[in-house]
């Protein structure tokens, strides 16, 4: 009996600790030194809305916006409550036949782009809610933004390489640009389309 009193009271203690002492001071101290990354990154409009996370990608589908990764996360993509990938193999039919769907589509809305579609542009991501893209997939898309945009292509250009974001600690990852960051910066250049 004492020998089972002594593991109720060591469970108890370290449920408590563990499960309820822990998180709370870890989530404490996050607040307190990373306020906006413990709140989700979350970026907000001029009401201070909240309209997306620097985090997790969101779908965009106008000419006027640059478009990111194609999404497997829910069925119709973009779902954060359902991340992942789609887990369809090099050899599926299914995706191949998405893929080549993608690339007919993106080279229609793209007419005066250079040299061939960027595969991250016809590829998921693992999570599904990758919010970038490489600079090099920006800048493929850009005759069609200056374009539905009717502004100079220079122009929306340098709002691509404003937005750039270069590897952590100078090797680690890729270069890459956010897509939300970088349609908002378009909008903050040149207003929002048809406003």
């Amino acid at each position: 009996m004492k020998t089972l009193s002594i593991a109720l009271r060591i469970t108890l203690v370290t449920l408590v600790l563990t499960g309820i002492v822990y998180p709370l001071v870890s989530t404490g101290i996050a607040q307190a030194i990373f306020p906006r990354q413990s709140g989700g990154s979350l970026i907000t409009n001029k009401k201070g809305v909240a309209i997306g996370s620097e985090l997790i990608g969101q779908g965009f589908a106008r000419p006027d916006y640059f478009q990111p990764r194609p999404s497997a996360a829910g069925e119709k993509g973009w779902d954060a409550t359902s991340s992942g990938g789609s887990n369809l193999g090099t050899t599926s039919k299914k995706l191949r036949d998405r893929v080549e769907g993608d690339i007919a589509r993106l080279t229609k809305e793209n007419p005066e782009a250079q040299g061939p579609v960027p595969s991250e542009l016809v590829t998921t991501s693992a999570s599904g809610l990758d919010p970038h893209i490489s600079p090099e997939a920006a800048l493929w898309q850009l005759p069609r933004i200056a374009k539905a945009r009717k502004v100079d292509a220079n122009r929306v250009r340098q709002v691509i390489e404003s937005q750039i974001e270069e590897r952590e600690l100078g090797f680690l990852g890729e270069p890459r640009v956010n897509v939300l960051l970088l349609n908002l910066a378009l909008d903050q250049q040149f207003g929002q389309p048809g406003g």
